[in-house]
């Protein structure tokens, strides 16, 4: 039996979640339908999912169709859940991207578009709410070719739009010619019979449109009804007919960590997706992640539990994992979204969404909870790779945030999960320091470290760690904690921001047997690293956000005015059959301003989007973060400082 791993994507309430449970009920999966405002949804497990009606985490949900197992994921449609949307495209065969019939394209779906585009990712484009009053199909088609793709093959038509009794008509007279001229851009022989005036054979047209589709070159595009199951049956036709199996088996071992969560008892609990070799419970794996700073670590653990997403009650023998299925796994101790087992092919670190750029500092309201908090949070983090977490001052714990949805769920989580009322406060954009020359310093053993270290800072790329001395010249412990004690400091340079496209390299080392200990040198590399950083000078950059506005005709001047005036900078604009469509850059803090702005500006017809743009060099007197390392560039503030940690 082949196997599809397909996830559904969507702006927030586009239908996702209802949809996802009209096809676990069409195909037999369940029984009943589950309903997102009763809270009885299959994929919505989560106590603050169904209480908020949205999803948070990815889930699988299992289904069968023809001679196809479809393991569908259903992930969060808000954008400050966008992690979890980043793993689960990594694992995906296909995609079905889910549009209201009402609301239309919206900014997260453009930018889930076109990532899915990037990828050649195989989509399907549903258009949900067909029977909801103001539901649009033509000109709905027509928003969906001038903001998503215009390689768009709408599979149907709607009677009836916009009333409770809205049906899909599948074949119209319309629909070879309509087809052909979109598949006839990437088929020569179409395109001759287009010219000649042939009539397109239909045998031709759906073996082309099963091959672009399954090269991502085409999206079919299906209107329905996820509550009246009006187009479902026609959507699970297209799954089952247009959309590629997964690739065959690679020939080493190699499964990817998709999603990470807790069980009822507090245990860890992974879901892994396989591409090659065979994983069972009680198996050792090896497990790989790519550090924030690019290095590639690797730890051991046990699976302790295997059940592999569809498998039938009258499967006999052990579980067992294999190329393009899909497992919840327990035992992996530490493991973390992103993680890749058997093999670290594949973890080039890239990210298809920027990182957040928010920092918030939290704090329990019972001040002895800090450290419980700090655990909590840690804990939290393994489930989300961009939720990065540090010491604050004053007993608090800095976190990355995308947004206010974000924050209200992580609080919700704390208290209901962890016992921990927690208070956040306000969120502050996170910078970042780049060296702008090389510094070097020394310290030699005996001024108040039982240790030599002596470090050159120079401008390099990301974080790069170097040895100018003799790897045999300290023990192997020693050496790990120097690089250790001196990447943890990079996360705060001359201003109190992280340092990057750094170059750091050891050039002195010493010790004193048996006196001098791993610990000693943990305290003394920050110092050193710090002085060699004030000899080469920093810089602070500012993130920024790569923006699209698409406005009506009569509104380009009033509102590249307004963004000029902001701080932005307009690269240009395009004309569009709707208006303008105007692209630029500016400062991430600027952009909430800029979003609340636009509609006014364009009377409400408006559209925002925006990826990540980088950064700029700050104008004027940087902005400073406040330091927890004791302020290394003060030698008598810095010992007292670990005296009173010691």
């Amino acid at each position: 039996m082949q196997t599809v791993n397909l996830g559904i994507v969507a702006h927030v309430d586009a239908g996702k979640t209802s949809l996802t449970e009209r096809l676990l009920h069409a195909t037999g999966a369940v029984d009943r339908l589950g309903s997102v405002d009763a809270g009885t949804t299959r994929t919505d497990t989560g106590e603050i999912e169904r209480r908020r009606g949205i999803t948070i985490r990815s889930a699988v949900a299992p289904f069968r169709v023809r001679d196809r197992q479809v393991n569908l994921l259903d992930t969060p449609g808000h954008s400050d859940f966008v992690a979890e949307v980043e793993r689960a495209l990594g694992v995906l065969d296909a995609a079905v991207l889910v549009l209201s019939a009402v609301e239309g394209v919206q900014p997260h779906s453009r930018r889930i578009m076109r990532i899915l585009r990037s990828l050649r990712l195989p989509t399907l484009i549903f258009v949900n709410k067909i029977d909801r009053v103001g539901a649009r199909t033509d000109e709905l088609v027509a928003d969906v070719r001038r903001l998503l793709t215009p390689a768009v093959a709408p599979l149907g038509t709607v009677r009836a739009p916009g009333t409770p009794g809205a049906t899909v008509r599948p074949d119209d007279p319309g629909y070879a010619d309509r087809v052909a001229e979109v598949l006839a851009e990437h088929d020569d022989e179409l395109l001759a019979a287009l010219v000649d005036d042939l009539p397109p054979d239909p045998g031709r047209i759906d073996e082309a449109l099963r091959a672009q589709t399954a090269a991502g070159l085409v999206h079919p595009l299906l209107f329905g009804s996820a509550l009246s199951g009006a187009g479902v049956p026609e959507l699970l036709d297209a799954v089952a007919s247009l959309l590629p199996a997964s690739p065959p088996a690679e020939p080493a071992p190699r499964a990817r960590v998709f999603a990470v969560e807790h069980d009822a008892g507090g245990e860890r609990v992974a879901y892994l997706r396989s591409y090659g070799g065979q994983l069972r419970a009680r198996q050792r794996v090896v497990a790989y992640r790519r550090e924030p700073d690019g290095r590639t670590t690797a730890t051991r653990a046990r699976i302790t539990r295997l059940d592999v997403a569809g498998a039938t009650a009258d499967h006999s023998g052990p579980a067992t994992l294999t190329a393009g299925h899909i497992a919840r796994v327990t035992g992996l101790t530490g493991v973390r979204l992103g993680d890749q087992l058997g093999s670290p092919a594949g973890l080039d670190g890239r990210s298809h969404f920027p990182a957040p750029t928010v920092e918030a500092v939290v704090r329990p309201r019972d001040p002895a909870r800090s450290v419980a908090l700090h655990a909590a949070l840690l804990d939290l983090a393994d489930t989300d790779p961009f939720l990065r977490t540090r010491v604050a001052p004053e007993g608090g714990t800095s976190v990355l945030l995308y947004g206010e949805v974000q924050r209200e769920v992580l609080e919700a989580t704390l208290a209901e999960t962890y016992g921990i009322e927690a208070e956040f406060g306000p969120g502050r954009i996170v910078h970042v320091e780049r060296p702008t020359g090389t510094g070097t310093a020394v310290e030699i053993i005996g001024n108040g470290f039982f240790g030599t270290v002596g470090f050159r800072v120079e401008p390099g790329a990301g974080v790069d760690y170097r040895l100018e001395v003799e790897l045999g010249s300290l023990p192997l412990s020693f050496h790990k904690a120097i690089e250790e004690a001196t990447r943890a400091a990079l996360d705060q340079g001359r201003y109190g921001w992280p340092v990057t496209d750094v170059r750091v390299t050891l050039t002195h080392s010493g010790y004193w047997s048996p006196i001098t200990t791993a610990g000693h040198f943990r305290d003394l590399a920050p110092y050193v690293l710090m002085q060699a950083l004030t000899e080469a000078g920093t810089r602070v950059f500012e993130p920024c956000r790569r923006f699209e506005a698409e406005v009506p005709a009569d509104r380009l001047g009033p509102v590249t005015s307004y963004l000029g005036r902001l701080g932005a900078r307009v690269d240009g604009a395009e004309e569009t059959a709707a208006g303008w469509r105007i692209g630029g850059v500016l400062p991430a803090r600027l952009e909430p301003e800029a979003q609340r702005r636009l509609p006014d500006l364009s009377r409400g017809e408006g559209l925002w989007s925006s990826t990540s743009g980088g950064d700029r060099p700050v104008s004027g007197d940087p902005p400073c973060r406040p330091r927890t390392d004791g302020n290394p560039f003060d030698r008598v503030e810095y010992l007292r400082f670990l005296a009173r940690r010691s």
